[in-house]
């Protein structure tokens, strides 16, 4: 980030008189302005600002000391503490240190000379926000957001990362309750949004689909005057409610009369092939050769093509950016384990992700060599926060599991138990089914249930911790 005044900031985040030590920090040493944001004291660098976070598990205050050991200049508090021993320092006491956290990123947002890009939706937020980043790193400077920082701690983090020199930033919005899309939105101020579909998803905390698609769309309240709003054109659920809302937006998707359309989608190896009409192609379209799998990919691929046009890239720039895409960690990501084709897909499950990973799973099967003599695996996880649904989904998961023609399905958790029912109700074939407590157990028994050759797919919620599975795999069979 570009450096801050300690006395700007404290108004910004409107720091309590009582206890704004500025005036005598600044007299001791002479502390007039920081380089950079920290909340974790292990990454906290000399000149750095740090947010005392108050967690559910942790307790920033506790680390504050650590912070300025690492050469932090100043902290910004909630609760008391004894300064006694920093009075080098400058302390700004305010009522909530995650609110000032964005407020502080928000107004750094505004002073910015960069173009924000926000991401949302119930599926796919990471694949389309590291694609378009692929893309348009190459003829801009662009951040984007770390890991799966989209919370009101991690967009903020975002944000603040950009220097001076930096022309785009790229954002995820995440959520599991109403009003946190439309409070991140209002900290991003994006020009551009993005809605890249909806689906049931984090149901404990919305109830219904009708509330996540206004959640999703709540993302329209941040956007900057003359910003553009992106959604899914083959839901007509979110179209509708955008029209009902009255903002005016663009589309991707499959239907004709999309702003932004993709057709003729074919798979081979890891790879898929499609075309893409619309701005800025000509009316033959543009061919698009994606190294990653599975319809959901192509639709992700699609929306970050969208956010790249509105940049001002090229069709032809894309393209040739997509054919080097690397794989995104955790998320369908294919590993050849020695013998073994691993689809590793254990970052997190919900109901449409699940399905979307077993459309890649017997894509990976009808491109394999001698794929009547390769068995299908899927070691299945719980998918969670699903609430009062939480059992219905499962069991539907199950007849997926049946339709995908698995031949080995590992259940791990309460409720991919019943997802292992429900599948073996189901299938119309000799489905083997075993289920495991927990993630540890099956790893314990893996060797018992895998064969030379099996194409595996793992995924299941954080919960399930099924990189371990994955671990474990390397372990037997490289």
């Amino acid at each position: 980030m570009k450096e801050f005044s300690v006395d700007i900031l404290g108004q910004i985040i409107k720091a309590h008189p009582e206890r704004d030590t500025r005036r005598e920090s600044q007299a001791a040493n002479h502390i007039s302005c920081f380089t950079g944001v920290s909340t974790d004291s292990r990454a906290a660098k000399a000149g750095d600002c740090f947010f005392a976070i108050l967690g559910e598990n942790f307790d920033g205050h506790a680390y504050i000391a650590d912070a300025f050991a690492k050469g932090a200049v100043c902290a910004v508090v909630k609760r008391e503490f004894d300064d006694s021993k920093f009075a080098d320092k400058a302390i700004l006491k305010v009522s909530d240190t995650i609110e000032a956290l964005g407020d502080f990123a928000r107004e750094y947002r505004r002073q910015g000379g960069f173009k924000v890009v926000a991401i949302t939706g119930s599926v796919g937020k990471t694949t389309t926000r590291q694609i378009a980043y692929h893309a348009l790193s190459r003829h801009f400077r662009v951040v984007q957001a770390p890991k799966n920082f989209n919370n009101n701690i991690g967009l903020p983090l975002t944000l603040l990362g950009a220097d001076p020199k930096d022309q785009i930033i790229i954002a995820e919005l995440g959520t599991n309750h109403p009003g946190e899309i439309a409070y991140l939105a209002r900290i991003a101020q994006p020009d551009i949004a993005v809605v890249t579909n909806t689906y049931p998803a984090h149901l404990e905390g919305f109830g219904d689909l009708q509330t996540i698609i206004q959640e999703k769309l709540s993302i329209s309240e941040g956007l900057r005057r003359d910003g553009v709003l992106i959604i899914n054109a083959d839901s007509d659920r979110l179209i509708d409610a955008c029209r009902a809302k009255g903002v005016t937006f663009m589309t991707f998707g499959r239907l004709v009369g999309s702003d932004y359309r993709v057709q003729d989608i074919t798979y081979d190896g890891f790879g898929s092939s499609f075309t893409i009409y619309g701005p800025g192609q000509s009316g033959n379209g543009t061919q698009i050769c994606l190294p990653i799998l599975g319809l959901g990919n192509v639709q992700n691929a699609l929306a970050a093509w969208a956010i790249c046009s509105q940049c001002g890239l090229s069709i032809y720039d894309f393209a040739r950016a997509i054919k080097t895409l690397p794989n995104v960690p955790m998320r369908a990501e294919p590993l050849q384990i020695g013998t073994l084709t691993v689809l590793n897909d254990c970052y997190n499950a919900n109901p449409t992700s699940m399905k979307n990973a077993l459309d890649i799973l017997t894509g990976l099967h009808a491109v394999s060599g001698s794929a009547q003599k390769r068995r299908l695996v899927f070691v299945c996880g719980d998918m969670a926060e699903l609430g009062e649904q939480a059992e219905a989904l499962h069991s539907e998961l199950g007849a997926s599991i049946a339709r995908a023609n698995v031949q080995v399905l590992l259940a791990v958790g309460r409720f991919a138990k019943i997802t292992a029912a429900a599948a073996k109700s189901a299938a119309e074939y000799a489905l083997r089914v075993e289920c495991f407590e927990d993630g540890l157990a099956a790893c314990n028994n893996l060797a018992q249930f895998i064969e030379r050759y099996d194409i595996i797919l793992v995924k299941g919620s954080r919960t399930a911790k099924l990189e371990m599975a994955v671990e474990k795999l390397k372990e037997l069979f490289s």
